[in-house]
């Protein structure tokens, strides 16, 4: 097979594509001894048509249930005996699997993991049995606060988009599964074009790729299934309010939320993650300093800026007592509408700028995290765009950040979920 080398000049590795549509991203770091391999495939939650809700999930747990030539379980048993360890998750817009280990031994560890991930056979009596393990997940999520006010705050906002659906499904929707539909699913998507392999660590090049084209080869013909509703993100006009009363809930949740740019609009995304930061990191972030430092009104309070493909969430959430719920809410607006008509100052923006580019300095430190970076951004966008954050967010100037909190964080539309106790 013949290499195709797609490397941008600013990148450290190497994003290289495999004759079969795949595309490996390999950074060799000769000072550490570990390997992480990730494998990232466009296989998440959006691609599930109905009634196949919580299919991308479920599928992630049946993966490790074997292949005709390897039985349920023994891919964790060589893969531990070995001193490694796995992990895999499943988000909207992709499923992925984590394999670190030694250097030596990714010869003998990466080819079992896409001997899962090609030819999984999910098997009847295994389909049944871990059913009963994701159920029982999505009954302790029913028991996390947490989770119900995030997830209640997502319908309301994307209600029939799949970004308002659990990535776990429901009871109902899981019960009404089949392995077969399973096996439909996994030929349709778990295909070459699909998959990024992301290799960092103490691994040169060349091994590498022959590795990659050695476990990753044989994929079967891609089956039809049916195909999940294209439906256009939405637009909050006006206020979407709800309240939830939950017996378990000490003190009050306050969760707001704004619907804003997805990938196409990066530059948009970057500057709405400098507007979190500079609301509610830190204690002299103007949330943290107003509600909680001065005038005692939150126990706590954070804003995060969350990056998807199709759509993404810029949100603050206030954990406080119940008679402050109104006022609080008041008070985020009128900082909100400061942040568009007033603007942001030098000092302030200087400092925000500091605090994100030292987080992503301090993200990118180890082989599992760059693996991660890279994976998800060549997932939802392509890798390069990675390395470029710090350059990006370094280049924004106050007037550039009072236009974008004017234009997506407007105090007249928005989405609002409080959780009370009962």
């Amino acid at each position: 097979m013949s290499q195709q080398q797609l490397t941008h000049s600013l990148f450290p590795g190497s994003v290289l594509r495999l004759d079969n549509g795949l595309t490996l991203i390999h950074q060799e770091i000769p000072t550490t001894p570990v390997v992480v391999a990730d494998v990232w495939v466009r296989a998440g939650t959006t691609l599930e048509p109905k009634p196949w809700f919580g299919m991308a999930h479920f599928l992630e747990h049946m993966i490790f249930k074997g292949t005709a030539t390897l039985a349920p379980g023994m891919f964790d048993h060589k893969i531990e005996n070995r001193g490694g360890v796995s992990n895999a998750a499943t988000s909207y817009d992709y499923a992925h699997y984590t394999l670190t280990t030694a250097a030596p031994y990714l010869a003998e560890t990466l080819p079992h993991l896409g001997e899962l991930l090609i030819n999984a056979v999910i098997p009847e009596d295994e389909f049944i049995r871990e059913r009963d393990v994701v159920l029982e997940e999505i009954r302790s999520c029913k028991d996390d606060p947490n989770w119900i006010g995030f997830q209640s705050l997502n319908h309301s906002i994307y209600q029939d988009h799949p970004y308002g659906r659990s990535i776990l499904g429901t009871e109902q929707e899981l019960m009404q599964q089949s392995p077969a539909a399973m096996r439909c699913f996994h030929r349709a998507h778990y295909q070459p074009e699909n998959m990024t392999v992301v290799i960092v660590g103490g691994i040169a090049q060349q091994p590498a790729w022959e590795l990659v084209n050695k476990s990753f080869a044989d994929f079967a013909e891609p089956l039809h299934c049916p195909q999940s509703e294209k439906i256009v993100e939405p637009v909050i006009t006006g206020i979407r309010r709800q309240e939830l009363c939950l017996p378990r809930v000490e003190q009050a949740r306050l969760l707001m939320a704004w619907v804003v740019p997805g990938v196409k609009q990066l530059r948009t995304a970057y500057g709405l993650d400098l507007l979190s930061v500079l609301l509610a990191e830190g204690r002299t972030s103007r949330l943290v300093r107003d509600l909680r430092e001065e005038l005692q009104l939150v126990q706590g309070i954070c804003s995060n800026f969350s990056l998807q493909r199709e759509s993404s969430l810029f949100t603050i959430t206030a954990w406080l007592e119940p008679e402050n719920l109104d006022k609080v809410e008041n008070l985020i607006l009128t900082h909100l509408d400061d942040l568009s008509t007033k603007g942001i100052s030098e000092q302030e923006l200087a400092r925000t700028r500091r605090l994100l580019c030292n987080e992503y300095a301090f993200s990118t430190e180890t082989p599992n995290q760059l693996t991660g970076l890279y994976g998800y951004y060549n997932t939802i966008a392509q890798a390069e765009l990675a390395v470029a954050y710090p350059q990006q967010i370094q280049s924004f100037d106050t007037q550039e950040l009072q236009q974008l909190a004017k234009q997506f964080l407007s105090p007249q539309n928005y989405a609002v979920t409080i959780l009370k106790p009962c």
